[in-house]
């Protein structure tokens, strides 16, 4: 059984059991542009 007070040392890609798509960028960006305009959109009608 490990220690409680014993650091466990585990590599990014380990920890996050994979990669990260660049797409992940993009789907946030366009989702804030669309939020603005739809905003924007009931702001000025």
């Amino acid at each position: 059984m490990a220690d409680d007070q014993e650091r466990i040392r585990v590599s990014a890609t380990r920890a996050r059991a994979g990669s990260t798509p660049g797409i992940t960028r993009y789907i946030l960006a366009i989702s804030l542009v669309a939020v603005i305009v739809v905003m924007a959109y009931i702001l000025l009608s």
